[in-house]
This record gives structure tokens, C-alpha cells and sequence, in this order.
């Protein structure tokens, strides 16, 4: 079809005439309302962001001599992360004469690894970085799946308190 025609063809339906694949032989234009299409597209784009995770790392420092109520309160919070879905960067400090005993730290982070194995798995191995050694631990879940779970228990959590809400007041009202 003709450039002006087509051009006139728009302005007769109040449309816009767009350009949609400039390189084909001829060029490919449509009818359509180009504030329309950018505003969906902008929303699209805006949904995608909302359900993008993003990646998160969590550091927990421990020292080779921690107290067994110390070492679970520690692996509760590493517990919290993987569940999450976020990455638990596991740093262990040595101080003075504990530097010569670096396998202490090594057992330490091998027992935190396996206590957490249903949760995460060991992505990097502990290595000894100067006073520190350092290991990384992953989710089993996706980021995005832990998010979804979380959403879902919070819906259900809702729903039952509402019920339980709607429940009280017929008791309130068969005893009066």
C-alpha cells in the first residue's frame, strides 16, 4: 500500500502508523496506538523486574572455638538464608595461636555443610584466605521459587485467620 495512503488510513481511525521491521523489502509498518503499545510494554517490562530475584549473598562469621548454643543459633540463621534462597558466605576467624590449627576451622565448616545438606549444597570448598577461611554454601531452591512459597504461606496464613475471624462471631452470636 502507498506511504500516503496508508498514512491517510490512520488518521481515519485515529491510529498511529508504525514502523515495525524497517529492514524487509518493502518495510512492514502497522496500525496501531503507539502511547497504548509503550504504556503495556512499560507494564510488562515492570512485571518482569517485580518477579526478577535478585542474587544475595549473607555472610556468617564463626571462630574455631565457638559454644555449641552459639554454633546452633549461627546454623539457624544460615538455615533462614538457604531457605530464603540466598547464598551463605561462611567466614571463619582465627586469632593468634588458632592460625596454626587452621583443620579446626576445616572440621567446623564440614559440620555446619552437613547439617544444612537438605537445604543447600557446598558451592565453593572452605579455603584459607590469611586469618580467614572462607566457604560458600547454595540454595537447592531458585530465589524466585523460595519467593513463591513464601507468598503462598502467607496467603494461607491469611485465609485461616479470616476463617478463624468468621468463626468467632457465629459462637459469639449462638451463645446470645
Amino acid at each position: 500500500m502507498p506511504l500516503a495512503k496508508a498514512l491517510e488510513l490512520a488518521q481515519e481511525y485515529d491510529l498511529d502508523l508504525v514502523e515495525v521491521a524497517a529492514n524487509a523489502r518493502p518495510p512492514v509498518c502497522k496500525l496501531m496506538d503507539y502511547g497504548k503499545f509503550k504504556y503495556e510494554s512499560a507494564m510488562k517490562a515492570r512485571e518482569a523486574r517485580k518477579n526478577q530475584a535478585h542474587t544475595v549473598i549473607k555472610e556468617m562469621k564463626l571462630r574455631p572455638k565457638i559454644d555449641p548454643h552459639d554454633y546452633d543459633t549461627k546454623k539457624g540463621h544460615v538455615v533462614r538464608f538457604l531457605k530464603q534462597g540466598d547464598k551463605v558466605k561462611i567466614t571463619i576467624m582465627f586469632r593468634g595461636r588458632e592460625q596454626s590449627r587452621p583443620e579446626l576451622g576445616y572440621r567446623l565448616l564440614q559440620r555446619l555443610a552437613d547439617d544444612v545438606q537438605d537445604l543447600g549444597f557446598v558451592e565453593s570448598n572452605p579455603k584459607q584466605d590469611g586469618r580467614n577461611m572462607i566457604m560458600v554454601l547454595g540454595p537447592h531452591k531458585k530465589k524466585t521459587e523460595a519467593m513463591a512459597e513464601a507468598r503462598e504461606a502467607q496467603a494461607a496464613r491469611k485465609a485461616e485467620r479470616q476463617q478463624q475471624g468468621n468463626e468467632a462471631p457465629a459462637e459469639e452470636r449462638a451463645e446470645a
